[in-house]
């Protein structure tokens, strides 16, 4: 019964196959890359599947020490023929990309609106009682 059932199993089973296609890299058409004693760089490409990028970066001193800022964008058709732009800047203060490809969020509620104005009075009221 155990012989049975494993070739009966072994039987049913379908032979592996590779769902995942694997795809040559793009060839790079453009390359740029200037990096500067100073921390500064630039650098571009351009990729024979449309892929187009650029940055920009440079080092600021901060109290907190050293950091570097970038600014760039990116651009690429999306899988449904839609050109997208993403631009961008990194800081200290994080990753911050734009883009009109990105979705928008809906209106804040006006109750939402109104508590909100409520609580900063209150909080500013506080605040002027103990000071």
């Amino acid at each position: 019964i155990i012989l049975a059932t494993i070739i009966s199993l072994a039987a049913c089973l379908s032979p592996v196959t590779n769902q995942y296609s694997v795809q040559k890299p793009p060839a790079i058409l453009r390359s740029y890359s200037d990096i500067k004693p100073d921390g500064s760089y630039r650098y571009s490409y351009q990729t024979e599947n449309g892929i187009v990028a650029q940055e920009r970066g440079y080092q600021r001193y901060l109290p907190s020490g050293a950091g570097t800022v970038a600014r760039g964008s990116y651009r690429y058709t999306s899988p449904e023929g839609r050109p997208i732009v993403v631009s961008y800047v990194a800081d200290q203060n994080g990753f911050h990309p734009i883009s009109s490809a990105f979705p928008t969020p809906p209106p804040v509620p006006a109750a939402i609106l109104r508590a909100l104005e409520y609580i900063a009075r209150k909080n500013a009221e506080t605040s002027t009682v103990k000071n």
